[in-house]
């Protein structure tokens, strides 16, 4: 059965050159949206730093974006992953949802110099 935007589908891929969960609404095999995500070790406390998440416009008003970042940090969650939230969209959701509070960390400056290095890297 293809996803719908009333019945999406989260996969592990990747996006702009990057580990991404992606987002699929639709048959045309096309991620819908996305957010990335990179690992992080912390003194033996493996985290994963979101810093980007995206929902095409045409798919915008139905809630995927919440339905995505859900997936991606339940999964991450299962995983035993912490939380670093660098995106402003997963920083507004978890307010949100403060059950999440416990597996989140607050971003510092090697998470930020990880995520940036990653991106240069790729250019």
């Amino acid at each position: 059965m293809s996803p719908t935007v009333d019945a999406p589908e989260v996969r592990v891929g990747e996006a702009e050159g990057h580990s991404a969960y992606l987002l699929f609404a639709d048959d045309s095999g096309e991620p819908a949206g996305f957010t990335l995500f990179f690992p992080y070790d912390e003194d033996g406390e493996a985290q994963r730093i979101f810093p980007h998440t995206v929902v095409k416009d045409e798919f915008g008003g139905h809630g995927l974006a919440s339905v995505l970042v859900k997936e991606a940090l339940d999964a991450s969650i299962a995983e035993g992953f912490t939380i670093v939230a660098l995106c402003p969209y997963i920083k507004t959701w978890l307010k949100k949802h403060p059950d999440y509070a416990q597996h989140t960390v607050e971003p510092n400056r090697g998470h930020i110099d990880t995520v940036s290095q990653a991106v240069k890297s790729s250019r």
